[in-house]
């Protein structure tokens, strides 16, 4: 599906620094709901998709031929040296470093599987190494993986290639190896600089020692270096993260991505290390959030929505004025809508009107590919209503207005009629100044914005019946 033209007035100023937020609207909003980084979302997915709706789904794309748009991938790395208390990624926390290398060969294996269906030399305009800990891998394994997607792949010169970042586990000469390799983008992870959250996630990385790695990286030359920060982590408190961001902004990344600490333990086992009287209560997470939006926006950076920062320059704020914001499983991003290939461990990806996921586990992963199978066990196949409502909320989330007439046109749908219930319940929205209405439009307001998830979630067919299952608006 392309997307919408849509009308140009989106109500947010872009590049202007927002006033606060109000806490007692923030704290209204504090409840669950989706980051929509899909719709329907992973949730939705059914283990009745699997390895031969994805072949389909493959050869659909094949069959478009020359016509059919760039690629993205994506690949898991699913180890991590040590454990990280808050992590609720898929990880497996080993120092047998020999796993690295087994791993190599499955993905090639599932590499090959791919190709079969996609035809050699598809072309790839964006990669992403995520984890887990990418930098798991060594400098000759990660040089063994890129041979292995330039033999597959045919990359578009000058395209996104990004890579996450443990501080931990890289130094000057490893940025060195990871610029010589192609990568253009770093995402560091942070999280927070302050000893004792450190201390209470187990993850101890003094701030020097990323001061220094972003010193190195700019000067080899990166087009985009990311941080990472969650807020609501336990032991933090307004001052000890207005210190964390202060050193931030003295850090100037060029993007920023603030996450909400989302407290799961009964879903994520490593979260039941963490002491949940230590973590802050709703009101002081709220407040973070309030504090830190005005510190960042003060200091210069766009919002970009969600949870994403960018200075003004930085490919991501330029996309975001000129309309041509994206957001798929990696976030916001700069690249078009289109297909995303995902490699690796519990990989989620995008072709056509389905979404498939891999095995979450390595030995299921494992045990598939050694049987000649893509190791796809879940997925989507999205109904009319799934590619009307993912219009609708993806415009939302990455331009902040709605055209009824143009998405009612490309859908034969009355719009109006068509979301009469979503209508109503828009009504509190409206009152309290997040959207404005017109008879042909909906805008986010400035104000809005900060809280798109909650307008989203206006228009979500799945999640009304149980939210509990996702992290927090707010």
């Amino acid at each position: 599906m392309t997307s919408i033209a849509l009308a140009p007035d989106t109500g947010i100023e872009t590049g202007t620094v927002p006033a606060p937020l109000p806490i007692d609207l923030l704290r209204q909003f504090d409840v669950p709901g989706p980051r929509y980084t899909s719709y329907p979302t992973a949730d939705c997915f059914v283990e009745s998709f699997g390895e031969n709706d994805y072949v389909r789904a493959l050869a659909q794309r094949r069959a478009a031929g020359p016509e059919a748009p760039p690629l993205s991938l994506y690949v898991h790395i699913p180890f991590c040296e040590s454990l990280c208390y808050y992590c609720a990624c898929n990880k497996i926390v080993t120092r047998h470093r020999e796993w690295g290398r087994q791993y190599l060969a499955y993905l090639a294996r599932e590499v090959e599987l791919q190709v079969a269906q996609l035809g050699r030399s598809a072309t790839v305009s964006h990669l992403h190494l995520g984890g887990g800990s990418p930098t798991f891998l060594d400098d000759a394994e990660l040089g063994e993986l890129m041979a292995l997607l330039h033999r597959a792949f045919a990359f578009v010169p000058g395209g996104e290639r990004s890579i996450e970042i443990d501080p931990r586990t890289v130094d000057a000469q490893r940025l060195s190896n990871l610029a010589a390799l192609g990568f253009n983008r770093l995402s560091f992870g942070v999280q927070d600089f302050d000893p004792a959250v450190q201390e209470a996630v187990h993850r101890i990385q003094p701030a020097s020692q990323v001061f220094a790695l972003m010193d190195e990286a700019r000067s080899l030359g990166f087009e985009s270096i990311n941080v990472d920060l969650i807020y609501g982590l336990p032991r933090q408190n307004d001052a000890s993260f207005e210190r964390t961001l202060a050193q931030v902004c003295e850090l100037r990344p060029d993007r920023i991505a603030l996450y909400a600490y989302a407290h799961l333990p009964e879903r994520f086992k490593p979260q039941r290390r963490i002491h949940a009287e230590e973590l802050p209560d709703a009101a002081a997470r709220v407040r973070m959030l309030a504090n830190a939006i005005a510190r960042l926006t003060g200091a210069g950076y766009v919002y970009i929505g969600m949870d994403h920062f960018a200075l003004p320059d930085d490919p991501l704020a330029v996309a975001k004025k000129q309309g041509r914001l994206h957001r798929d499983f990696q976030g916001y991003g700069t690249r078009p809508e289109g297909d995303l290939i995902a490699l690796g461990v519990s990989g989620i990806g995008r072709v056509g009107a389905t979404y498939s996921q891999n095995a979450k586990s390595l030995d299921d992963y494992r045990a598939l590919l050694d049987q000649g199978r893509l190791p796809v066990v879940r997925g989507l196949a999205l109904s009319r209503d799934d590619l009307l409502r993912r219009e609708v909320i993806m415009a939302l989330m990455c331009r902040g207005r709605l055209d009824f007439d143009a998405i009612g046109e490309a859908f034969a749908v009355d719009f109006r009629r068509y979301f009469a219930t979503e209508f109503a319940a828009l009504g509190p929205l409206v009152a309290d100044g997040l959207v404005r209405l017109s008879d042909h439009g909906l805008a986010v307001t400035e104000e809005g914005w900060f809280l798109v998830r909650a307008v989203a979630m206006v228009f979500d067919r799945h999640c009304r019946a149980n939210r509990t299952r996702f992290s927090r608006v707010v």
